[in-house]
């Protein structure tokens, strides 16, 4: 009889190590602590850090421009203001295409310079500022409108035009906010999706 139980014991280890192994590998493949677990109501403790664009000194006596670069370094129409640019927000399998936040706090998609033409306004903060509060303590509900012009608690804001893509799935009858301050581009915020993980750039309307 105890031989057939441990043969018994035996059998069951032998068929869950698979299924224990496929479960590690998933883990390691979506990068265990910074695993998309989808939002699912996890707030970011604190907002991006402060982007680092800033362009090295110049040396002195250095070139003002090297002769023989490629002819796209020099015939290379301006970007234009406002123009679509192509990101890739996908960092791991399985992760949004979307500005995201890792459940470490790490801001994916964040590291737009802070003189990227399409964050200018001319009259930055026109409106106002928001001040029903900031981060996790203050989690409000989409209360109705889209992505032009949406509310909640009295407070109206639109999403920036080249951030419509990553709006497509938000619920605009009760999703889960959270506005964070855009450390870099003055007159913008930053609105975080609890139910998606991910966020958009959002101006206040007063």
């Amino acid at each position: 009889m105890l031989k057939w139980a441990g043969f018994g014991i035996a059998l069951a280890l032998a068929l869950s190590a698979p299924a224990y192994t496929q479960e590690k590998g998933h883990e390691q493949e979506h990068g265990g602590g910074r695993g998309w677990n989808g939002g699912h109501g996890y707030i970011p403790p604190h907002g991006p850090a402060p982007a680092q664009h800033a362009a090295p000194p110049a040396q002195h006596g250095a070139p003002v421009e090297q002769h023989g670069a490629p002819a796209t370094q020099h015939g290379a129409p301006p970007a234009q203001h406002g123009a679509v640019e192509q990101h890739n927000f996908r960092d791991m399998p399985g992760h949004p295409e979307a500005p995201h936040v890792h459940p470490n706090g790490e801001w994916v998609g964040h590291n737009f310079a802070p003189n990227d033409a399409r964050f200018h306004l001319d009259h930055p903060f026109a409106h106002g500022h928001f001040t029903l509060g900031f981060g996790p303590g203050h989690v409000f509900h989409i209360q109705g409108g889209n992505r032009e012009r949406f509310w909640f608690n009295g407070a109206y804001f639109s999403v920036a035009p080249f951030d419509y893509p990553y709006v497509v799935d938000w619920n605009w009858a009760g999703d889960p906010i959270v506005i964070y301050e855009d450390p870099d581009h003055p007159g913008w915020y930053l609105a975080y999706n609890a139910r998606t993980g991910t966020y958009v750039h959002v101006e206040y309307l007063g």
